[in-house]
């Protein structure tokens, strides 16, 4: 009975005093980031910026965008009648 008393009190005094604690790390509505978010959120926007730069790669080499060019790099390897080369 003694240890279930002590056991409360001591959670009671815990929650007393994280209380302030977790109070100054919100400032008004806002809440102040950590450095690991800050962090976090440098690199979802480096993601975000490196994936929209691979469409807009991807858009170009597959003709999507303005220019309707399509590049063959191995035209002048082929035959022209389509028949195999001699080798």
């Amino acid at each position: 009975m003694r240890k279930t008393i002590a056991v409360t009190i001591a959670l009671a005094a815990l929650a007393a005093l994280t209380g302030p604690a977790t109070a100054q790390l919100t400032t008004g509505r806002q809440r102040q980031s950590t450095p690991l978010q800050a962090e976090d959120a440098q690199r979802k926007k480096a993601a975000e910026k490196a994936q929209q730069e691979y469409d807009a790669t991807m858009r170009k080499t597959k003709g999507e965008g303005g220019d309707q060019t399509v590049v063959d790099p191995w035209a002048n390897m082929r035959s022209v009648d389509g028949a195999q080369s001699k080798r």
